[in-house]
């Protein structure tokens, strides 16, 4: 039987990670950046640095304890924390579903804040080259029969579910850059039609991110910029998992062709930012999907299975 982890298991786990990793002239700065507050007066990491960090996290409920101890293993990469955290389950990203944009097939939509009190957004120009889920969101997540249901009312349309699919998996692959991302998407449909298909979670493609109405020639490289606007996929999975799957190719990392830390350093700095924020983020290098690459859909039929193992049905 599994012990129970609580808040002193896991204080004790973030205690010893931190010991493990960082220095005593450190702790209290890395602490800061972890988000915790500034320590106090009485407060000393040269004393003992696993009675220091206990401390400072005596009043830190176990959801708060969660989200620090997996920021520590995102920036340590500790195996024994990472192994605590494992034996609380699936803990997804926090906060609800508000705005799924995806799948534009032509010029970037405009939007605008409508109500920004109650976050109510509008997208004035472009709308129709993009798509729109407005449903709340379940605990499951979203699944394909969910999508198309979701398409069949919004297209108000009178053929069977099963033309409706159809239907909605070209509309989708429109959206689609290129050969890779487009074997990507057809070898994840492909492999759970087989079985009830609308049970399986929605691959959703094209998904934004982060929005902003200037575009990225215009802002050049100004300070706050956000890097990347669209993911090109996401899954929406039981107890609010969201995966990001990303499909590089030479663009991620290269300029005209050259090699380019600055590109590469902006992409794993986004990843990070967004693992904090309980993201799970899998990067496919754009040759491993090259047409003709033998292996290439037994691998992602192989990743795709373990993938959902990891996120069971509620």
């Amino acid at each position: 039987m599994t012990a129970v982890v609580t808040p002193l298991v896991l204080r004790d786990a973030i205690a010893e990670a931190l010991w493990a990793h960082v220095r005593a002239q450190d702790l209290a700065e890395v602490c800061v950046y972890l988000g915790l507050e500034p320590q106090g007066e009485y407060e000393n990491p040269f004393d003992s640095k696993r009675g220091y960090v206990r401390g400072r996290l005596l009043t830190k409920s176990l959801d708060e304890l969660t989200e620090l101890a997996r920021k520590v293993v995102a920036q340590f990469g500790d195996e024994d924390l990472a192994k605590v955290l494992e034996r609380l389950g699936v803990y997804g990203v926090a906060g609800d579903l508000k705005n799924l944009i995806f799948a534009a097939n032509g010029p970037k939509p405009r939007i605008v804040l409508r109500d920004a009190i109650n976050n109510v957004i509008e997208i004035v120009e472009n709308a129709e080259r993009c798509l729109v889920y407005d449903r709340p969101l379940a605990e499951h997540g979203l699944t394909w029969g969910e999508l198309v249901d979701w398409w069949m009312e919004r297209c108000r349309s009178t053929v069977t579910r099963q033309e409706a699919a159809r239907a909605l998996y070209t509309r989708l692959s429109q959206s689609l850059a290129n050969e890779a991302e487009r074997f990507f998407f057809r070898t994840y449909c492909a492999r759970y039609a087989r079985f009830d298909g609308a049970t399986f979670p929605a691959l959703v493609p094209q998904v934004y991110l982060h929005y902003d109405p200037y575009v990225r020639s215009q802002l050049g490289d100004q300070p706050g910029q956000l890097k990347r606007q669209r993911m090109d996929f996401l899954l929406l999975l039981p107890r609010r998992a969201r995966v990001v799957l990303e499909i590089d190719g030479v663009q991620h990392y290269a300029d005209d062709g050259a090699p380019s830390p600055r590109r590469y350093a902006e992409m794993v700095s986004e990843d990070r930012a967004l693992q904090l924020a309980r993201y799970e983020v899998y990067r496919f290098g754009g040759q491993e999907l090259a047409a003709g690459r033998g292996g290439a859909a037994g691998m992602l039929n192989s990743f795709f299975d373990r993938l959902l193992t990891l996120h069971p049905a509620i």
